[in-house]
């Protein structure tokens, strides 16, 4: 496949993802749609063409590894995983409900494909720090990839889990930040500010690149980087600059759509909106 056509494929697979994410939580009346759109031109590239994966074998030991650190937003991780194979898609209509595989937070023990239980914020990259280092001790090629928003970096553990990664020199652990500039309760600006986070994790030691997340081209080409600079001997850490609730006019940027779903007529009008592809 030629670049410009797994740009286009990439794109069209990060609309397939927004409107699977938006069926289910429409489905469910519940869960997260502002950071599951932010994230999915991310998700796409990641799980159709970066990730090496098994979804015939979700347990594969040279699999590379992705955490959820920002767990709430589960609806984009379980439409990937969906759509990948890795469980029957109908299942995406059973989200949040008893018994299903699918809960509000990605579950282990549930869900195949899914590689560490996470929702506590901040504590997702520290299970991949521990999951970069067995790599490194192993001697796998494998790496692992951690998905954190911008909000959960006011945490103080994720800082802990950046000072480990540089200390073990974790060239094989790529941390990505959505950086949508929202949380639950308003701007990361007014509730705590996050700072550069570009200057920041360049200050903690990591190897650093800043990029729009919504931009195909750059999102392909910066995980080309990442994947280069195995043997650099630093973390590798991706600012990218996003829109909450990406995709969706009347979502884009609005605080309300963290942890809102849509209702009927806001569910047809996003999904139209979908169908002509991202403005």
């Amino acid at each position: 496949m030629g670049k410009v056509s797994k740009i286009e494929f990439l794109k069209e697979k990060a609309i397939e993802l927004r409107k699977t994410a938006l069926t289910m939580i429409h489905e469910a009346n519940s869960g997260h749609p502002g950071g599951s759109l932010s994230a999915a031109d991310i998700m796409a590239a990641l799980y159709f063409d970066e990730l090496r994966l098994n979804p015939n074998d979700p347990q594969w030991e040279d699999r590379d590894r992705f955490v959820l650190s920002k767990g709430h937003v589960c609806p984009i991780l379980y439409s990937a995983l969906a759509i990948r194979g890795f469980f029957p898609l109908e299942e995406i209509y059973t989200l949040r409900k008893y018994g299903s595989i699918l809960q509000g937070h990605p579950d282990m023990k549930r869900c195949p494909g899914i590689d560490i239980s996470t929702g506590s914020l901040g504590q997702g990259i520290s299970c991949a720090v521990g999951m970069a280092i067995a790599y490194k001790r192993d001697k796998k090629d494998a790496r692992v990839f951690v998905l954190l928003g911008d909000g959960e970096t006011n945490e103080g553990q994720v800082w802990e889990a950046v000072e480990s990664a540089v200390k073990y020199s974790l060239d094989n652990l790529v941390i990505i930040i959505d950086n949508n500039g929202l949380q639950n309760d308003g701007t990361c600006a007014e509730i705590m500010p996050t700072q550069d986070l570009y200057e920041k994790f360049k200050a903690f030691g990591c190897k650093v690149y800043h990029i729009d997340g919504h931009d195909m081209e750059q999102i392909v080409d910066v995980l080309s980087k990442a994947r280069n600079d195995k043997g650099c001997g630093k973390p590798i850490a991706i600012v990218a600059k996003t829109v909450k609730g990406r995709g969706v006019s009347f979502m884009e940027n609005v605080v309300k759509w963290h942890g809102v779903a849509p209702n009927d007529e806001e569910y047809e009008i996003a999904m139209k909106e979908l169908e002509g592809g991202l403005k």
